[in-house]
């Protein structure tokens, strides 16, 4: 099978997935719709993933969740979905012009009273979370600049707790971690080592399929 078959086939079986499971509905083709209108870089997580990290904040039974890259909260609406009724969520973006699309579509999701967008650099915000004693979240997700996945792992182990859950997003990069030659793929595949060896996680790398082959870093805090 060649690289045009297989792609064809990994989109194939995305469809297939997302048709079997009806991963999508109105309100969250609405927040990729204006997502897209307003300029911003097409990198959602996809409907499929995108219900997988519903599924992983309902079996977590999580209340508080943080998440690192708030984009224009496609992501987010999965994961207030999951939250109970006495829910929160913060998550954390750079740009303030993807921040305002993040909470137009979250008001339209009617979850905006449940998710609070803070807009700054992560380092900074992850920071002032720490010094104030924000913690802990019972799911972290992050899903930011990929250069920085390692710091941001050890903010995520300040603000968690034992049986948090720590996921990381796009952590396979079309297999680019094997044999990494940029930045982006040298952090994510220290990202990665650095979860598997840390005697206070119990983790997983799933491969997951889109386009490409990408995949989600699953840690549980002991």
């Amino acid at each position: 099978m060649n690289t045009g078959d297989t792609s064809e086939l990994l989109r194939e079986i995305d469809t297939y997935v997302e048709d079997l499971f009806s991963t999508s509905d109105e309100t969250l083709e609405a927040a990729l719709r204006d997502s897209r209108r307003a300029g911003l870089p097409e990198i959602s997580v996809s409907p499929n993933q995108g219900r997988l990290l519903q599924l992983l904040v309902e079996i977590a039974g999580a209340r508080r969740i943080l998440e690192i890259g708030t984009l224009g909260g496609y992501s987010a609406i999965h994961f207030a979905r999951a939250l109970p009724d006495d829910g929160d969520m913060i998550s954390l973006e750079i740009d303030e012009h993807h921040a305002t699309v993040a909470r137009d579509n979250l008001e339209r999701a009617g979850l905006s009273e449940k998710v609070e967008v803070r807009v700054g650099d992560a380092h900074d915000l992850l920071s002032a979370l720490i010094e104030d004693d924000e913690g802990p979240f019972d799911v972290i997700f992050i899903d930011a600049d990929k250069e920085s996945y390692p710091e941001y792992l050890v903010a995520s182990l300040r603000l968690a707790r034992s049986g948090t859950l720590i996921l990381g997003d796009n952590t396979i990069r079309g297999g680019t971690v094997l044999d990494p030659k940029d930045s982006t793929a040298q952090a994510t595949r220290e990202f990665n080592e650095r979860v598997a060896r840390d005697p206070r996680l119990f983790s997983i790398a799933l491969p997951l399929i889109r386009e490409r082959i990408d995949g989600l870093t699953i840690a549980r805090v002991l």
